[in-house]
Parts: structure tokens; C-alpha cells; sequence
């Protein structure tokens, strides 16, 4: 066989390409950022803090990458569709913005209810309609990533509010798929374990439940911002060009069983 007649490897490269991550001043979203713009990526940084994004940003560029910011909280979806708007077109969507408030679920009050599906249910669904109406004016293919967790697979104790919202996000990112696809815009979801970032940290200082959570990892350990970065590249890329509509799960073989 003549070695021009060989397969060929997909490009992990994001070179040429407008990504925008939501939730980007810390943890997950600034990991994911990172490494977009390592990748070759043009970065936009969204979040409400607009110092940390900014100092954020200027770090990346310090390495000679490309990014800027939208200070924007993401739950005023006027405001987000109308930057969108204003805008040139983000072939990747990161769709990361998101919280948590761990309570039994006999406890749990209408306010974190509506706290906790305005973020992660709302917001997210209406951040990716703004990109996509974007994409779909300029006929431009796309991918959509939007960050659920192992929780939108199976059920925890205390995390009953938290699994509703990541369920939700799991329907409307296969529905999305499907509408999508005769449009080349693919829709994926990524799915955490427990991941240390400042969000979860202090959760951790309670030993049982850092002892019950590394228990139901079969790796034996938690996660890191470092083992989410090559997986969001992967499915931003030509990489997984013919994913959509799945979830590709990072969580340490906790829902193998």
C-alpha cells in the first residue's frame, strides 16, 4: 500500500474557530478555555465577574493565544441573546455556567428549586438557542457542548434538585441533536464525576463523603480540571465529527455499574 493511500487522523486542532465558554472565571469553564485556545481557538471568556475573566483572558493572550471576554450573567437572557447577537458567529459553545445546593430532598426549598433550574436548565437552554440561531443565519456547522455530570445519568443522596437539572439537560441536548443535524450543528453532552474546583472543594473537607465518593470511582480518585480539557477539545474538534446527540461520560467508571 503507497503510504499517501493511509487514513488519515481527524484534526484535534481548533485552529480557525470562535469558541465561546459560559462560566469561564474559574474551575471547569476556565480549564476548558485554556485549552481551546491552546488548541487554537479564539476564546470568549463568559462570566458575571468581569475581573476575573479579564485577568483570565490577558493570561491566555500572555501566551500568545487569542481570547477576549463577555461579562454577562447568562441567567438575563436578553442581555446574553443581544451580545450574541451583536457578535460574530461562535462555532463552539461550551455551555458551562451551573451550581449546585446539596440538600435532602425533604428540605429542599422552592427557592433553590428555581435558583438551581434558572441556571442550569434555563439559562443553559437559551444560551445555546442564541449561538444556534447564530449559526443556522450564517450556515455555518457548530458544536454544542453542554456540561452535565454523571448526575444527569444516575441518582446520589442530597442531589435530587441537582439530578432533575442535569436529567433536563440531557433531553433537550438529544432533542436539540436531532433538529440540528441536517444543519452540521452537533449537540454532545460531557459528564463529570466529582471534580476538584472551588466549588467543590469544601465539600471534600468532610471525610465520609470524600471517602463514600472516591468509593464509587473505580479509578480511586477524584477528578481533575486536566482530565475535562482533552475530552472538550475532543468533541469541539473534527474529532468527533460524527458525535451527536451522546454523552461522552468522565467519571472514573462510577455509572458502570
Amino acid at each position: 500500500m503507497d503510504a499517501n493511500e493511509l487514513p488519515k487522523t481527524p484534526s484535534f486542532r481548533l485552529d480557525g474557530r470562535r469558541a465561546l465558554v459560559t462560566g469561564a472565571g474559574r474551575g471547569i469553564g476556565l480549564a476548558v478555555a485554556a485549552a481551546f485556545a491552546e488548541a487554537g481557538a479564539h476564546v470568549t471568556l463568559c462570566a458575571r465577574s468581569a475581573a476575573e475573566i479579564e485577568a483570565a483572558a490577558e493570561a491566555i493572550r500572555a501566551r500568545g493565544q487569542r481570547a477576549d471576554t463577555l461579562a454577562c450573567d447568562v441567567t438575563d437572557l436578553e442581555a446574553f441573546a443581544a451580545a450574541i447577537d451583536r457578535a460574530e458567529p461562535y462555532d463552539i459553545l461550551f455551555n458551562n455556567a451551573g451550581t449546585n445546593r446539596p440538600k435532602p430532598f425533604v428540605d429542599v426549598p422552592p427557592a433553590d428549586f428555581d435558583a438551581i433550574f434558572n441556571l442550569n436548565v434555563r439559562a443553559a437552554y437559551f444560551a445555546a438557542q442564541a449561538v444556534v440561531r447564530k449559526l443556522i443565519a450564517a450556515g455555518k456547522p457548530g458544536s454544542i457542548i453542554n456540561v452535565s455530570s454523571q448526575m444527569g445519568h444516575v441518582g446520589g443522596p442530597n442531589r435530587s434538585l441537582y439530578c432533575a437539572s442535569k436529567w433536563a439537560m440531557e433531553g433537550f441536548s438529544r432533542a436539540m441533536a436531532i433538529e440540528l443535524g441536517p444543519h452540521a450543528i452537533r449537540v454532545n453532552t460531557i459528564c463529570p464525576t466529582f471534580i476538584e474546583t472551588p466549588m467543590t472543594r469544601p465539600y471534600f473537607e468532610d471525610e465520609a463523603f470524600r471517602r463514600s465518593v472516591i468509593s464509587k470511582i473505580k479509578l480511586g480518585r477524584l477528578g481533575t480540571l486536566e482530565d475535562l480539557m482533552g475530552a472538550a477539545i475532543f468533541l469541539a474538534s473534527d474529532a468527533s465529527a460524527l458525535m451527536t446527540g451522546s454523552s461522552l461520560m468522565l467519571d472514573g467508571g462510577w455509572t458502570a455499574d
